[in-house]
């Protein structure tokens, strides 16, 4: 089993990025191989609309690092999508993979290329703007058929500077608690196949 994290931050090994390896560390306790995608210094293009992705199971544009990180979340058994709150909701990169992948599950929708992967959101907030993103999250994951997990509360975490996270305990908790949730969600559906 595998499970891809991206990282949709501007900062490589920020808050965003610590959150993540959190999760990430109780599914590699399980025996889950993990790996994180970082988007920072990246520039993930908007969707063209021009639905030529049908058919194809992937863009039709390779002028960026969209096809092999969506090749990636094709091939995994999770996802975990991971931003920081920008003007309340996600960074445009993370958004321009959720735009481009949905895009191209509804021109393949026969095929339901996510269908019953598992998904889990976390978000890396200031002060405000955190279940705007998370929803956002969700919902990629809603549209796509996949089982979404969840914590003991939202999947945020409170800090501003890269590090602050780590000082937010109840936040590192549920991280840690999404972690053991998200491996045995995924041990359960591989015991059912």
């Amino acid at each position: 089993m595998k499970v891809v994290a991206i990282n949709g931050s501007s900062r490589e090994k920020g808050n965003t990025y610590i959150i993540l390896r959190k999760v990430l560390e109780q599914l590699e306790k399980e025996g889950i191989e993990t790996e994180i995608i970082s988007l920072a210094g990246k520039t993930i293009k908007p969707c063209r609309a021009c639905f030529t992705c049908g058919g194809k199971e992937n863009c039709s544009f390779n002028d960026d690092e969209f096809t092999k990180i969506y090749g990636k979340m094709k091939e995994a058994d999770g996802i975990i999508l991971g931003s920081p709150v920008y003007t309340a909701d996600v960074s445009s990169n993370i958004k321009a993979i959720m735009d481009r992948a949905e895009v191209i599950g509804d021109m393949n929708s026969k095929k339901h290329l996510f269908k019953h992967k598992v998904g889990a959101a976390v978000v890396a907030c200031r002060r405000g703007g955190a279940l705007n993103a998370i929803d956002a999250l969700n919902h990629f994951f809603l549209n796509q058929e996949m089982f979404v997990v969840g914590s003991t509360y939202w999947n945020m975490v409170y800090g501003m500077m890269p590090g602050d996270v780590e000082k937010d305990e109840e936040g590192i908790a549920n991280m840690i608690n999404l972690g053991q949730n998200m491996a045995y969600i995924l041990k359960k559906l591989k015991e059912d196949k």
